[in-house]
């Protein structure tokens, strides 16, 4: 687009001492009579460029004008930059890629490789476990119905393996725990839900638009995060778990009994992905209270057994 284009000229101007018409036409790939009329175009926005003649010819920006580079301090600009590219290798928006891209021509090419540096000093990497091109599709189709705010048709398998069609007002994407959820308000169950993208095995976007409610993801997770019973919960996990114990639990949860093994006593909400970390430590950890949970345990591992015998 135009405007991207000679945005994208106004932030390598004040960045470089000079450019020439040559090579602005090949980054863009248009000719360098486009290049000329948008640097007049630049100029009468009241942006001052000078054009230079001669061999060492090209334009460039008042010293006065220029923006100091210390607005955004290098250390802190790559670690900016880290994060959208990671973000957006998940994504894969255009309009984010042009973000970095202007991003980086801030940056002055004898501190290119001092940018490199930091960018690889610290990684930020959110790349979702089992992401394939198809997820990928499906989270740009919902990006999208919530830019466009357009109803949503979904077709939606919950934890109970029931899959049933909603008809939904998308409102944000969210990527917790290396998995991408969408917050939305249900049209079926007339109440704010948010459903896991990897359960979503169709999405259609509607021509009809609706009006963006005014409660937000935040708002909704804090209220239910109030109206959460939770209960104390006592483990028992063997010594050869310590690595993951100290992972998994708040420092001031744990106890250490003389035998090596840790004594685990903590508040946890009463959801069905408990059972999942419990039978993650497999035969290396104990529940020794609240006893309805133990005894759901046992149940639990009496079906599995039933199984192998």
């Amino acid at each position: 687009m135009k405007i991207e284009r000679m945005l994208t000229i106004i932030v390598m101007l004040l960045n470089r001492n000079r450019v020439t018409a040559n090579e602005l036409a090949e980054k863009f790939e248009v000719s360098i009579r486009t290049i000329y009329r948008d640097i007049e175009t630049i100029n009468l926005a009241g942006i001052p460029i000078i054009s230079h003649s001669g061999n060492n010819g090209g334009f460039s920006i008042y010293e006065s004008y220029k923006l100091n580079h210390q607005v955004i301090p290098l250390n802190n600009l790559s670690s900016l930059l880290s994060t959208l590219k990671d973000v957006n290798a998940t994504i894969d928006d255009i309009e984010l890629e042009s973000s970095i891209e202007k991003l980086e021509n801030i940056v002055p090419k004898n501190k290119a490789n001092h940018l490199k540096l930091h960018m690889e000093q610290i990684i930020v990497d959110l790349h979702p476990y089992g992401d394939t091109p198809n997820q990928k599709a499906l989270v740009k189709t919902l990006r999208k119905a919530i830019t466009l705010t357009n109803l949503l048709t979904i077709d939606y398998r919950n934890y109970d393996n029931i899959v049933s069609r909603r008809q939904i007002e998308p409102m944000s994407l969210i990527f917790k725990n290396y998995t991408w959820y969408l917050f939305a308000y249900c049209r079926l169950k007339e109440d704010f839900r948010t459903f896991r993208v990897s359960r979503i095995s169709d999405a259609h976007i509607e021509y009809q638009s609706f009006e963006r409610r005014e409660k937000s993801y935040h708002e909704i997770t804090a209220s239910l995060k109030e109206q959460t019973t939770m209960t104390t919960i006592v483990l028992k996990i063997s010594p050869i778990m310590k690595s993951r114990v100290e992972d998994v639990f708040n420092k001031e949860d744990i106890t250490v009994l003389e035998t090596g093994e840790f004594l685990i006593e903590a508040r946890f909400p009463e959801k069905e992905w408990l059972f999942s970390l419990i039978f993650s430590f497999g035969e290396h950890i104990e529940v020794l209270a609240p006893k309805e949970l133990r005894q759901t345990i046992a149940s639990k591992l009496k079906l599995m057994t039933e199984k192998y015998c």
